[in-house]
């Protein structure tokens, strides 16, 4: 029972989309051979019936030279069984890729590779299910493929596998966007010890946005046209393909818009991307920064070790022109200087002296701290003014109320000023430092006792020490558009390499222009782009998600912090719902939705979830929680708070539509009688309340025992119902009759699945 609570709290489980494109794999052909009688199966328990190998490592290099893509692949399969095996390795090849130069090394031997075309791909794909009694390849349908046999594949075995591929990418509206097909990896039978991508770009014209839809990425700027962003995990099964969005532009700020809308929609949803890229020199601003530490007694020990050295390293990383002061706070407040100094090698000698010298002693003035380091702007120039405030405690000395110590922030406030907040621990007011964040523009961070304080310090500061755009404010000028909800409302400071990413809905089509103003190289600026917001736009499913994740993360930290409402609960429950966002908070609204509402319970979407009466009983007190902080200031402090903010804090962020590939660790997966933990995808998938929930081609799918349920179905009591039988002729008539259903027709052998008015329910006997 623990793994599946496990499972269920782990925010990293938010249900995400999975491409419909994917790199190579081996479909491995029967008869198999007989393994001897004390090798495992030819394929795991639970697993694809058609892929019995596993996947060593997979390591990918990306060479893109201006719209010139070279990609190389390094990828080994193993056969685990005693067995020699006959296969066939395929290539589903990305979308728009044209491609006119195929390498394939197979073990030192160059092998030549099958074109296929759409047609014969999908017709390879239909006998494989048909064979195999397994509809995952249907996903694949209406993609050219390049197919190689592959013999002998010898038993307890490596086979090595090289290609590489030349493509042209296209400049849509100055955007550009490279696929890697990465997502058929969730077929090695176990975990991949080693998964990497390094994509380098190169363009004569400096390189502004740059993102990562798909993956939780590091990003290298080495100049302003070149750049190098990396993905690497390790034990994993990859289940979503690598995408990256990038611009070219010689304007100081670029600013790219996408859009999201299925044809016949009222409302479509959008991604506004913006960044200065690499900037020089002369465009960072100088600023004003404070650090304000806490030294109570409570911050004995590593905490205040690590606050030390993280302190040194900002204080090495000030530019000459910065100025800066340091607070220390415990019984009092104490500044270095009493004033903003500059950055000079004096000054900053003066300032590690007195680190060096810092004791945890006393209480916690956190009032007086905050009115100290406020009072300290330099209210007549637009220098940016950073406060970077670190506290592991509850205010115990002077004002020790919640609202005062938030009224002194907003009473001293302006519009350059930033309270960057870092919770050390638990006993933290998390509705105070997070208050103040949002008071400020800025963030709050929560750093757990087994985090190292220096590290997560250090690459903050690293992140935010060039500030190049502060103060923005975002408007378009077609007043036939009409935008809301935008995701984050209040618009944070752009640093030198940074992005701004801003999702919301809008009505209406057609070109408009986008404005976005403030302080730019200490000037007030405004930066104009065109952008046409599409009238049918049915690519991009991952705005829409992202732009629900976030939403949701919002809603719920509304309801956090000023209490429940009707409106924000029936908003957070629809939301969670129409796009598969499974948390603990949102799992419990569902299901209470939809007992209000008398949904019959075979239509409803968490069947398994509601008998599970521990884990559910837990989502419950987890949602409960947030109504306690709203109205008792004693639950704002403690480990369920704590939980709470970093949890909603995550969700109100979200950049990726997945988590990162993240490993099927022990909690996620079911453990049979021998103890083993490692029994294929699918049943670990299973066994995880996070992950029964899809969102496919703009739609959500929730898993319950067997069987897939449209999330559609619920809202439409008066849909025709049809019954087919899996891998009937009938089944691939419909596949024949709407190919844009192959992505659902892949999640399984057992599907409710809406097309049109029609309810198809889709069997193979066993369910």
């Amino acid at each position: 029972m623990t793994s599946l609570k496990s499972a269920l709290f782990a925010v990293a489980g938010l249900a995400v989309a999975s491409s419909a494109f994917a790199d190579g794999l081996i479909i491995v052909h029967p008869p198999w051979g007989r393994p001897g009688p004390h090798h495992m199966p030819v394929v795991p328990p639970g697993h694809f019936s058609f892929a019995p190998l596993a996947v060593n490592h997979h390591r990918v290099s990306v060479e893109i030279n201006e719209l010139t893509a070279t990609t190389s692949i390094d990828q080994e399969f193993h056969n685990p069984n005693n067995a020699r095996l006959e296969g066939t390795y395929i290539f589903p090849l990305p979308p728009g890729a044209h491609i006119d130069k195929f390498a394939m090394d197979i073990d030192g031997t160059m092998t030549e590779a099958e074109l296929l075309s759409a047609d014969k791909a999908r017709s390879l794909y239909e006998n494989i299910v048909r064979q195999m009694k397994d509809p995952a390849l249907l996903e694949y349908v209406g993609r050219d493929a390049f197919k190689v046999r592959i013999y002998p594949i010898e038993p307890r075995s490596n086979k090595r596998i090289r290609i590489s591929y030349t493509q042209l990418l296209k400049d849509e509206g100055g955007l550009v966007e490279y696929l890697y097909p990465l997502n058929t990896e969730k077929f090695s039978s176990t975990l991949i010890k080693d998964v990497s991508v390094k994509v380098s770009i190169h363009s004569k014209t400096p390189l502004k946005t740059l993102y990562c839809p798909s993956h939780e990425t590091e990003i290298k700027r080495h100049d302003q046209t070149s750049a190098i962003i990396g993905f690497e995990a390790r034990d994993v099964r990859p289940d979503s393909d690598f995408k990256i969005v990038f611009s070219r532009t010689p304007n100081p700020l670029g600013v790219d818009l996408l859009c999201a809308r299925q044809a016949g929609e009222k409302d479509g949803h959008f991604l506004l991307l913006a960044s200065p890229g690499l900037t020089t020199p002369a465009a960072v601003q100088p600023k004003d920064i404070c650090f304000v530490l806490d030294t109570s007694g409570s911050m004995a020990g590593g905490k205040l070790d690590q606050a030390k050295k993280a302190l040194q390293f900002c204080l090495a990383n000030l530019d000459p022109d910065d100025r800066f002061e340091v607070i220390r706070f415990a019984t009092e407040a104490e500044g270095r200087f009493k004033e903003l100094v500059k950055a000079d090698s004096a000054n900053l000698a003066k300032a590690n002296e007195m680190v060096d010298s810092l004791k945890p002693i006393g209480g916690t003035a956190i009032g007086d701290a905050l009115g100290q380091a406020l009072a300290l702007r330099h209210a007549d120039d637009n220098r940016p003014y950073l406060v970077i405030f670190l506290t592991d405690g509850l205010p115990t000395v002077g004002e020790t109320r919640e609202d005062p110590l938030v009224d002194v922030v907003k009473k001293h406030n302006s519009s350059a000023t930033r309270i960057f907040s870092f919770g050390i621990g638990d006993d933290v007011n998390t509705h105070l430092l997070d208050r103040i964040a949002t008071e400020t523009r800025a963030i709050s961070t929560y750093v757990s006792q087994k985090e190292d304080l220096e590290v997560k310090l250090s690459n903050f500061y690293s992140k935010i020490k060039e500030p190049v755009f502060s103060n923005l404010k975002l408007s378009f000028t077609n007043p036939e558009i009409q935008i809301t909800q935008l995701q984050p409302g209040s618009l944070p400071d752009l640093f030198n390499g940074d992005m701004l990413v801003v999702f919301g809905r809008y009505t209406g089509t057609g070109a408009s222009a986008v404005k976005i103003t403030g302080i730019f190289n200490g000037e007030p600026r405004e930066f104009i782009a065109d952008v046409t917001f599409a009238g049918s736009a049915p690519g991009n499913d991952y705005i829409p998600q992202l732009w629900a994740t976030r939403r949701v993360g919002w809603l719920l930290d509304e309801i956090r912090l000023h209490g429940e409402s009707s409106e924000l609960i029936e908003e957070t429950t629809r939301l969670a719902r129409q796009y598969g966002i499974v948390t603990p908070y949102t799992a419990y609204l569902i299901l209470e939705d939809e007992r209000k509402r008398g949904v019959p319970v075979a239509r409803r979407n968490m069947r398994e979830l509601e008998t599970d009466g521990d884990v559910l009983r837990q989502a419950k007190s987890r949602m409960d929680s947030l109504g306690r902080e709203a109205h008792a200031e004693s639950a704002r402090s403690g480990g369920s708070a704590t939980a709470n903010a970093m949890s909603l804090g995550g969700l109100k962020d979200q950049r990726s539509a997945a988590p990162a590939a993240a490993p099927v660790q022990h909690e996620l997966a079911k453990t049979d009688a021998s103890g083993d933990r490692n029994l294929g995808y699918r049943i670990a998938q299973s066994q995880n309340y996070a992950t029964q929930a899809r969102n496919l081609n703009g739609r959500a799918f929730y898993q319950n025992g067997k069987v897939w349920t449209d999330s559609t179905t619920q809202a439409r009591p008066n849909l025709k119902q049809v019954n087919i039988q899996f891998n009937s002729d009938a089944y691939f008539a419909l596949l024949k009759d709407h190919p844009s259903a192959s992505q659902w027709l892949s999640l399984g052998n057992n599907l409710d699945l809406v097309l049109d008015d029609t309810l198809y329910q889709i069997r193979d006997g066993g369910a």
